[in-house]
């Protein structure tokens, strides 16, 4: 039996008995293989995990740093991102309002934090495409470089909006009227270099009218005096004119991006108006300190795409007059590069100075 044992040892569990019993020497080793693949594949499937942080992110809530005060528009977006993350990644994600220089000093510090998915940054224009031009080597970071560009969601469209003294009905009839009165008609803004300004001089270039500039310190008072006719025209959000512009209080020539806005659907684009090309807007996305692993920007940049895509989302930003412009990590980084760019030859075209 022992022979027969071992012959059918050697000859690799063949029947020795003709019971078709196998050998119990192979049996045992084919028992002990078995429970060393499996727990190979445990600590494959152990590293895996380890490698790859997307499938554990996140395990702990995550600040979505705001570099503008309670409140506001970019407050308001902000919360909105959070609450949707909140609800679709298993953790909170939590707003953390940090106003002051336009945003730069929050940029500034969320650029210093480790790159571990735990702090986002609500980027914008003023912060990271205008923010060289306006604060030159007083600016702490580079926009490029120290940041990890996750995904551009919206833009904020202006809309020139006038006061109803104002003789003329559409764009081409207010630039016709302009050029009968060079530098006697005054646009405000809200703050020299701020979005609305830029979009005022845009306009000058690309019409060739000329209008005088009135800074104030925010859009409230710059629309106070608008209403008063103190100004005759301004570059004012959709969501702060359209309540104004339905009420017949202010007249609406047109919006400053390349499509309409659904709150205001009745207002044409400036460029539909003959301004072919004009495109000034703010500008709202999510990036995070360089060095960013990559399955986390990919995971985060999935479900801020889905955010874009979702229907009761999509109603919402239309309340907000904003335009989803979603894009991914690549197409973001590129945006950047590109509208630092065109900014930054507006405002040496335009003599702006911000000192």
């Amino acid at each position: 039996n022992q022979i027969q044992m071992l012959n059918g040892h050697l000859l690799h569990q063949q029947d020795y008995t003709g019971s078709g019993k196998k050998c119990y020497v192979c049996k045992n080793k084919m028992k002990k293989r078995q429970i060393l693949a499996l727990f190979l594949a445990a600590a494959l499937s152990s590293f895996a995990l380890a490698a790859d942080p997307s499938t554990a992110y996140p395990t702990k809530s995550v600040r979505v740093v705001v570099g503008y005060p309670p409140g506001g528009a970019g407050d308001i977006f902000g919360r909105l991102v959070a609450n949707y993350l909140s609800q679709n990644m298993g953790q909170q994600f939590v707003v953390e309002n940090r106003p002051g220089a336009a945003g730069t000093i929050a940029a500034a510090q969320v650029a210093r934090l480790p790159a571990d998915g735990y702090t986002l940054y609500l980027a914008s224009a003023g912060d990271f495409t205008t923010a060289r031009s306006s604060f030159g080597d007083r600016l702490p970071y580079s926009p490029e470089r120290d940041f990890t560009h996750i995904t551009l969601l919206v833009k904020v469209p202006l809309v020139l909006v006038a006061h109803p003294s104002v003789p003329a009905a559409n764009v081409q009839e207010f630039i016709a009227y302009a050029k009968t009165m060079p530098r006697q008609l005054n646009y405000a803004s809200f703050g020299n270099g701020s979005t609305s300004h830029l979009a005022g001089e845009a306009f000058n270039l690309a019409s060739g009218v000329e209008m005088a500039h009135v800074a104030y310190k925010g859009g409230s008072p710059a629309v106070t005096d608008l209403l008063a006719g103190r100004v005759q025209v301004m570059f004012d959000t959709v969501l702060s004119g359209s309540r104004f512009i339905k009420s017949g209080q202010l007249k609406s020539f047109g919006v400053t991006t390349l499509k309409r806005v659904p709150l205001i659907s009745d207002t044409p684009t400036l460029a539909e108006s003959g301004l072919s090309g004009f495109e000034i807007a703010t500008w709202l996305g999510i990036v995070a300190p360089a060095g960013l692993p990559t399955a986390v920007t990919q995971a985060l940049a999935q479900k801020l795409d889905a955010f874009t895509k979702d229907p009761d989302i999509q109603k919402q930003l239309d309340a907000l007059g904003l335009l989803v412009d979603g894009s991914g990590p690549a197409t973001f980084s590129t945006f950047i590069d590109e509208e630092s760019a065109r900014m930054d030859k507006l405002i040496k075209q335009a003599g702006i100075r911000f000192d």
